[in-house]
């Protein structure tokens, strides 16, 4: 069961998510050290493996540096709920292995705390907390694909075998 930690504001940048003075490095425990930080100091205390980032519009906007969704999943976040994804962002998530899913109605109905359960392949959140479910758009076959290979590159040697 994941915990919601929600963030009531549109437009969290890539400078938010992994502050660009972290970015000498690519390894993912380092990148985890500080993710969130510029926007929650307390982000990588209180989160759990698994737990889900709740947020507005536009979520990954900036920058289109790979090292936000690395930090995210150095992190152990489960997943990124937003009412919407800056593209380039979007992009990266699905390319580095890493599912983010849209959902306009995000912030009414996910509460900060909230008990989630995610199936992905029927596009369900399973709010425990309120006891809803909530269906959102799965990701196109091949965006999945990519996902669960671990990202595009890992997807791009599996299919050469």
């Amino acid at each position: 069961m994941a915990k919601a930690h929600v963030y009531k504001r549109d437009h969290i940048n890539t400078d938010e998510i992994i502050p660009a003075r972290y970015l000498n490095t690519d390894d993912h425990a380092e990148l985890a050290k500080h993710c969130m930080e510029d926007l929650d100091t307390e982000f990588v205390n209180k989160s759990q493996p698994g737990d889900v980032i709740v947020a507005g519009e536009d979520f990954g906007c900036g920058s289109s540096r790979e090292h936000a969704v690395w930090a995210l999943q150095g992190a152990k976040v489960g997943a990124v709920i937003a009412q919407s994804f800056a593209r380039i962002f979007y992009r990266n998530c699905i390319n580095c292995g890493f599912y983010p899913i849209e959902l306009p109605e995000a912030l009414h109905a996910i509460k900060d705390g909230d008990k989630l359960a995610i199936d992905y392949d029927a596009g369900i959140i399973y709010n425990e907390t309120r006891g809803e479910e909530i269906s959102f758009s799965p990701l196109p076959d091949f965006a999945l694909e990519i996902v669960r290979d671990g990202g595009l590159l890992d997807h791009i040697k599996k299919k050469k075998v």
